[in-house]
């Protein structure tokens, strides 16, 4: 019974996402019918449990979410107290992709994950700024870092150590290794998912977080104007060359709706992240407005006032987290656990 029940569930559509549930699901019937869903989803308990009723048979279940831990490549060491880690790319300069890593963190926060942040943009760390700025990692030994909790979010960023008007002209070198001791000297507590703020490009700091740094997945932000996709195709290929998933495409800046007339205009353009979907067959995660209320809550370090409350644009977000945390949950445990490996064009 329990396995007609798990492959009936695995064929059924989660009617918020539109993806079966193919992977990740357990059934268990140790004292008592439990479905266990691989992925968050507080807030959607009732739609989820309602689509999957039908493969009961009218008995009575219960409903729990557990979130597994992806193994590391061959080489690469676990990062101590985090299970997956999610990169956030896009290639691209200002298409918005710390604001998308912020709403995908409290997102996740509500979907009842523990969600970490680590700001990689070395050169022009937003994150203290976006979530806050809730002071400066404090050190216990001399040794390692507590990360910042900003409302319940763990984040570490440069920008927490250095003023935020002072440059960092620094070489490659130290960058990556600013980087590396952000990953491995903070203290992550229980963390489901670490969310890494990419810079754009495909450089120093992607190579180091392909050959050293144990990514689960990543996925791109583009906005819908083609000279943004061009660039968001670049960090796309390039995730599919070392083998690391992309889970699919945010498309930020999609659309603006006048408050005064409720007329949209696609002020950026439309179609680049349909283009994308055909290019790479992968999945169009979400598309967020051109929308004054995300910008000004952003700079003001106010996020709460934007995806925490009760609104379209934050039932967005965390529709967004769902399909973004159940493509995960459908990638196997040991999802590729060969060395990676990035081979370069001969100059």
């Amino acid at each position: 019974m329990i396995k007609r029940i798990k492959q009936c569930i695995e064929d059924t559509i989660n009617p918020i996402t539109n993806l079966n549930y193919t992977s990740g699901v357990e059934v268990k019937d140790d004292s008592g019918l439990e479905v266990k869903l691989r992925f968050p989803f507080a807030g959607f308990e009732d739609t989820i449990k309602q689509s999957i009723s039908q493969c009961m048979d009218g008995q009575d279940f219960k409903l729990s979410s557990i979130v597994r831990t992806h193994k590391a490549k061959q080489g690469i060491e676990p990062v101590k107290g985090v299970k997956n880690i999610i990169a956030i790319a896009s290639g691209k300069g200002g298409v918005g992709k710390s604001t998308v890593t912020v709403m995908l963190a409290k997102s996740l926060q509500k979907l009842g994950a523990t969600v970490a942040i680590l700001d990689a943009d070395i050169y022009g760390p937003s994150m203290p700024r976006m979530l806050g700025d809730h002071g400066k990692p404090a050190s216990p030994d001399n040794k390692s870092f507590l990360p910042v909790n900003a409302n319940g979010i763990q984040s570490m960023s440069l920008g927490y150590m250095i003023d935020e008007e002072s440059p960092a002209i620094w070489r490659a070198s130290m960058i990556v290794k600013a980087l590396m001791q952000m990953v491995e000297e903070t203290r992550w507590k229980d963390v489901d998912y670490l969310l890494i703020d990419l810079p754009p490009g495909t450089g120093d700091i992607q190579l180091t977080m392909i050959q050293k740094i144990p990514v689960t997945a990543t996925l791109v932000v583009t906005t819908p104007q083609d000279i943004s996709m061009i660039d968001a195709q670049k960090a796309f290929a390039m995730f599919e060359k070392v083998e690391i998933p992309v889970l699919g495409v945010i498309e930020n800046m999609s659309v603006f709706t006048c408050p005064n007339c409720n007329h949209e205009s696609h002020i950026f353009g439309e179609g680049a992240a349909d283009k994308m979907l055909k290019k790479f067959d992968t999945h169009l995660l979400g598309q967020l407005p051109l929308n004054i209320n995300i910008r000004q809550n952003m700079d003001e370090g106010s996020p709460e006032n934007v995806w925490g409350v009760d609104s379209d644009i934050s039932n967005k977000g965390m529709e967004i987290a769902l399909k973004t945390v159940q493509l995960m949950a459908k990638l196997p445990i040991n999802l590729n656990i060969n060395k990676p490996e990035l081979k370069l064009h001969n100059l």
